[in-house]
């Protein structure tokens, strides 16, 4: 058994597929238009064969009570890994990103949280060297 896709509801998906692309770096996999939606995915660049994070319409009348709750509890929907949880904080916020959590020791690992301006919080970690 392997992860092959994980979804994130996004407010709007043109508007996550820019943020998720030019200022997170990821690149886009799908674009595949359903309707007034699309299958869009996005991957890492070094992981292109990798699994994919699929930009899903926030839609359904769950999602917002479920982020809303999230949100107000600080709690991440979503956790990336990164090489180096300062610096890719001093990039981001350099790019306007907000984080609602700085980059914090949690002892084998430094974290971090921003929101992803989608409504979602997403957490980034390494591990410690």
């Amino acid at each position: 058994m392997r992860i092959n896709l994980v979804s994130v509801f996004v407010d709007d998906q043109r508007k996550a597929l820019t943020f998720y692309t030019d200022v997170l770096g990821f690149v886009k996999k799908h674009d595949v238009p359903l309707g007034d939606a699309a299958w869009l995915t996005v991957v890492s660049p070094e992981r292109p064969d990798g699994p994919e994070l699929l930009l899903e319409p926030s839609g359904h009348p769950a999602v917002k009570p479920y982020r809303d709750a999230l949100v107000e509890d600080g709690i991440p929907l979503v956790q990336f890994e990164v090489d180096d949880v300062a610096a890719e904080h001093e990039r981001l916020t350099a790019q306007g990103v907000e984080f609602t959590h700085p980059p914090t020791d949690i002892g084998l690992n430094l974290m971090a949280v921003f929101d992803d301006t989608c409504g979602n919080l997403v957490q980034i970690i390494s591990a410690k060297s």
